[in-house]
C-alpha cells in the first residue's frame, strides 16, 4: 500500500470513538450506508478486518485495535496543528510535552512538574509515559518536547539528544512502620532474609543495591520485581515488604504511602536527567523544571 485514503481512516476512527455506525454517521452528517460502505474499502486497502462479530454487535479486531491507536495519535496531531497555527489565545498557554521512562518514581516527577504549573504564563501539561527508547524517538521527531529519564540517551540510537543532568540522590529502604522498626535495629544487616520489592534486573538502581547486598553479605528475600516504581511502593506498602526510593522525596514517601524509612544506603545513587532535542532549553516549563531539581528537589542537605 503506498497511499493511505485519511478519508476513509476518519470515518473508521469516529465509528470507534463514537460508538456506533449510527452515531459516527450522525456526527459525520452523512448515511449510515455512506460510512459503512468507506469504513469497508479502508478494510480492503488494507487487505485486513478492522472488525468482528460478536452476538448482535461487533468487537474490534487485533488489527482494529492497532489502527484505531495510530488513527488518534494522527488526527489527535491535526488538532495539535491547527492550535499552532492559530497561535495562542488567552487561557490556553504554552503546552509542554513530557515523556517519563518507567523507571523514574513518580513523587520525582511530581516534585519537577510542580513548578511547571506554578508559572505566571499558564502552561497545558501532557505526560506520556514508557520504555525510554520509544520515547526518545518521539523526541527525535518533536512529538515530546523533553523524556525524564534516570540515565543519559543510549548512544546506539540515531536520534540526537542532549542530556541535561538534573540532580542526584543516594537511596533509601521504606517498609511499613513494624517492619521497619525490626529492620532498624541492626541495619544493614538486618535486611538479612527481609522481605523485599525491588526493580526489576535491567534497572541501573537494581544492579547497583545487588552490588551493595553483595559487598555486605546480605540476601534478602526478593517477594517481587517492579518496573513501574509507583507500583512497587504500593504493593510494599499492602504487603508488608521493604523497597526502595530516593532519599531525596524521603518525606513524600512516607507521607504518601504511609510507610517509615529504614535506612539510608549512601553507596547508592540514582541520577536523574532531562532530555531533549535541543542543545539549550529555552521552554519556560522545561526551565522551572532544571530549576526546581537545582534549587528544592536535589539540593544538597535538602
Amino acid at each position: 500500500m503506498t497511499w493511505l485514503n485519511y478519508h476513509h481512516l476518519l470515518y473508521f476512527w469516529t465509528v470507534v470513538a463514537e460508538g456506533s455506525v449510527s452515531r459516527a454517521a450522525e456526527k459525520l452528517h452523512l448515511s449510515q450506508p455512506t460510512v459503512s460502505a468507506q469504513v469497508r474499502l479502508l478494510e480492503e486497502a488494507l487487505g485486513q478486518a478492522l472488525f468482528a462479530r460478536k452476538g448482535r454487535g461487533q468487537s474490534l479486531t487485533e488489527t482494529g485495535r492497532t489502527v484505531y491507536r495510530y488513527a488518534d495519535e494522527i488526527f489527535g496531531i491535526g488538532r495539535e496543528l491547527l492550535e499552532a497555527l492559530e497561535g495562542k489565545t488567552p487561557g490556553r498557554g504554552l503546552q509542554l510535552t513530557v515523556g517519563v521512562a518507567d523507571a523514574v518514581p513518580k513523587l520525582v516527577v511530581h516534585r519537577l512538574l510542580e513548578p511547571v504549573l506554578a508559572l505566571a504564563e499558564p502552561v497545558r501539561l501532557v505526560c506520556r509515559e514508557g520504555n525510554v527508547e520509544q520515547l526518545i524517538a518521539q523526541l527525535g521527531t518533536y512529538l515530546l518536547d523533553v523524556v525524564i529519564a534516570t540515565a543519559p540517551a543510549p548512544t546506539y540510537l540515531p536520534v540526537k539528544v542532549f542530556n541535561h543532568l538534573l540532580g542526584e540522590s543516594d537511596v533509601a529502604l521504606f517498609a511499613p512502620a513494624p517492619l521497619a522498626a525490626r529492620l532498624r535495629r541492626r541495619f544493614p544487616m538486618s535486611l538479612h532474609d527481609a522481605p523485599m520489592l525491588l526493580p526489576t534486573t535491567d534497572s541501573p538502581l537494581r544492579r547497583g543495591l545487588d552490588e551493595w547486598f553483595d559487598v555486605l553479605g546480605v540476601r534478602p528475600r526478593i517477594i517481587g520485581e517492579f518496573e513501574d516504581s509507583a507500583l512497587m511502593k504500593v504493593v510494599g506498602q499492602a504487603a508488608g515488604c521493604a523497597f526502595p526510593a530516593p532519599s531525596a522525596i524521603a518525606a513524600d514517601v512516607t507521607r504518601f504511602y504511609g510507610v517509615r524509612m529504614v535506612g539510608r544506603i549512601e553507596a547508592v545513587r540514582e541520577r536523574y536527567y532531562v532530555l531533549t532535542a535541543e542543545r539549550r532549553l529555552k521552554h519556560p516549563g522545561i526551565l522551572a523544571m532544571t530549576s526546581a531539581a537545582r534549587d528544592e528537589v536535589f539540593r544538597p542537605g535538602a
